[in-house]
C-alpha cells in the first residue's frame, strides 16, 4: 500500500514526531510505501508529493514544525475537488492518505471519506478542543511556552509595579488560557466560554494590587467581554472562512488603566505558542499517534481518527472529532476562579 500523509492547518510542535512514527513502523512492520503530500491539501490539488522514505525522518522527534510545510489550503476550494484529488492519487499511486489536523483539516478528511477516500485521522491542534480525543499533541507545549512566558513577564511587571494582560491563543474554547494561568498563578483568566465583567476583571486586579501584587491577567484571543457582540478579530478570514483573531489584551489594557489608575501593559504570545520543540509529553503523544494511524490503516479502519483516551490509543469516527468542540467545563473554570484575586 501507498500511503500519503499530509499535515494542514496551523503549525505545531510534535507534528514531525507524528511523521516518524508512522513512517518507521509502516516500513518495519507492514512493508508500506510512505508519500510526503507538501503543504497540506495544498500538496494535494497542486500535485506537489515526494517519496518519503525512513532515511528523512530520522532524528524527528524533538524537532518542531513540519519537514512536509502546511497550509490552511480548503482542498475543495479553487482548482481542488474531488475529482482533482482522485486524480493527484491515482497520478502518485497513492491508496490512502493519513491527515493530520485539527478542526478544518479533520472535517475536509470526513467529506473525502464520505467520497470514497480511504482516510486516517490524527488531531492536531493546540488548543485541545476535539471532543474526540482527551488530549492532542501540542497543548502541552503551548502551555508550557506559555507559563515560562507569563513567568518572565511578572519579574518585569513586579519591578515596575504594573498589571500585565498576556493574551494567548484559544478561539472558541481557554483550554491553554487556563492551565497557563492556574500554573503561573495569574490573578484572572478570562476564555471565551465564561462571559465575564469588566467591573469584576478590575475588582480581580486591585484586589491583588492591594496584597502588593503586580496583577496578572490571562486572556484567550476569543474572550468576549460581557457587553460586547462579538471577538475581536483584526486579520480577516482564513481559507476557511473563520476569523483571524487577536486583539484581545490590547482593547482590555487601557480600559484596565483607566478604571483600577494602575498602569498596564498588553502582551500577545501568539505564534511563540506554535513554535520550538515539542515537550517530552508531547513527543511520546505524537509518537504514538503517527504508530496507532498506521494500525489502522493496516486494519483498514477508513474514516476514523486516532484518539487519546485515558492512557490508551483507540479508533474513533472522523465525525465525532468535528462534530462538537470540546469546551472548558464551568466547573473547571470555578476551581481556578477562587484563586483569582
Amino acid at each position: 500500500m501507498h500511503i500519503g500523509i499530509l499535515t494542514s492547518g496551523g503549525d505545531c510542535p510534535g507534528l514531525n514526531a507524528v511523521i516518524r512514527g508512522a513512517v518507521i513502523k509502516g516500513t518495519r512492520i507492514y512493508d508500506e510505501t510512505f508519500i510526503g503530500v507538501r503543504d497540506g491539501w495544498r500538496g494535494l490539488v497542486e500535485d506537489d508529493c515526494i517519496p518519503l522514505k525512513r532515511k528523512r525522518v530520522r532524528g524527528l522527534s524533538g524537532m518542531g514544525g513540519t519537514i512536509l510545510g502546511t497550509s490552511r489550503t480548503n482542498p475543495y476550494e479553487g482548482e481542488g475537488g474531488i475529482e482533482r484529488i482522485r486524480e493527484v492519487m491515482a497520478r502518485a499511486e497513492m491508496d490512502s492518505l493519513i491527515a493530520i489536523g485539527g478542526e478544518g483539516t479533520l472535517a475536509a478528511a470526513e467529506r473525502l471519506s464520505n467520497e470514497g477516500i480511504k482516510v486516517i485521522g490524527v488531531p492536531k491542534t493546540i488548543d485541545n478542543d476535539l471532543s474526540a480525543t482527551d488530549y492532542t499533541f501540542g497543548f502541552d507545549t503551548a502551555v508550557s511556552i506559555a507559563t515560562e512566558s507569563i513567568d518572565r513577564l511578572r519579574t518585569t511587571a513586579e519591578a515596575h509595579h504594573r498589571c500585565m494582560v498576556v493574551e494567548v491563543m484559544g478561539r472558541h474554547v481557554g483550554w491553554i488560557a487556563l492551565h497557563a494561568g492556574l500554573a503561573s498563578g495569574a490573578h484572572a483568566i478570562l476564555i471565551p466560554e465564561v462571559s465575564t465583567s469588566l467591573e469584576q476583571i478590575c475588582e480581580w486586579v486591585e484586589e491583588a494590587r492591594s496584597r502588593g501584587r503586580a496583577p496578572v491577567v490571562v486572556v484567550a484571543e476569543g474572550f468576549v467581554l460581557d457587553g460586547d457582540e462579538e471577538v475581536i478579530a483584526q486579520h480577516g478570514l482564513d481559507a476557511f472562512g473563520r476569523p483571524r483573531l487577536g486583539g484581545i489584551a490590547h482593547r482590555l489594557t487601557p480600559m484596565i488603566e483607566e478604571r483600577t489608575g494602575i498602569e498596564t501593559r498588553s502582551t500577545t504570545l501568539g505564534h511563540l505558542q506554535r513554535g520550538g520543540s515539542p515537550t517530552a509529553y508531547d513527543r511520546v503523544l505524537a509518537t504514538r499517534f503517527g504508530t496507532a494511524a498506521i494500525d489502522a490503516a493496516a486494519a483498514k479502519k477508513w474514516g476514523t481518527m486516532v484518539a487519546l483516551k485515558g492512557i490508551d490509543i483507540e479508533t474513533v469516527p472522523l465525525g465525532e472529532a468535528t462534530s462538537t468542540l470540546k469546551t472548558v467545563p464551568l466547573a473547571r473554570y470555578e476551581e481556578a476562579e477562587i484563586l483569582f484575586g
